[in-house]
């Protein structure tokens, strides 16, 4: 059987390959409140200037941040309308999230009153009792506290 790769496409090829880099998702939630200079943005990344400035070109290069030049400083901000393709994507699995949460929860919930009512009979008192309880219903219960 043989499995052929493609190659990965380049991360100014489109802005999902963009933000695929943790570290511009994270320079993009800084702009997001307001325009930064490029100085800003280091110190409050804690990353290197060039490496900044490299991750604001491919930012820049598919159009999810603008620039703006005063004197010679450079002002980054977002740009909102490249970034609702992003956001109407996700949004497209918020309902399924949102659906797989709530069973997490009914199923947390369950264990936990099931743990309740084992506590309430008397078999779960001590840990040698809570040893007789099976290790799945252990984990489960460990799972309801959380």
């Amino acid at each position: 059987m043989c499995i052929a790769f493609m190659p990965r496409a380049t991360t100014t090829s489109d802005a999902f390959n963009a933000v695929a880099e943790p570290r511009r998702r994270e320079t993009l939630n800084y702009l997001a409140l307001e325009e930064r200079s490029v100085g800003d943005i280091v110190a409050r990344l804690g990353l290197e200037q060039p490496s900044v400035s490299k991750h604001l070109r491919v930012l820049r290069d598919v159009r999810l941040v603008r620039v703006r030049r005063h004197g010679r400083h450079m002002f980054y901000r977002t740009n909102a309308d490249a970034i609702r393709p992003l956001h109407e994507w996700t949004k497209r699995f918020e309902r399924f999230w949102a659906h797989q949460l709530s069973r997490i929860k009914e199923r947390a919930e369950g264990k936990s009153k099931e743990w309740k009512r084992h506590a309430r009979s008397g078999s779960a008192h001590t840990s040698t009792s809570f040893r007789h309880v099976s290790p799945q219903f252990q984990a489960d219960s460990a799972l309801a506290v959380i």
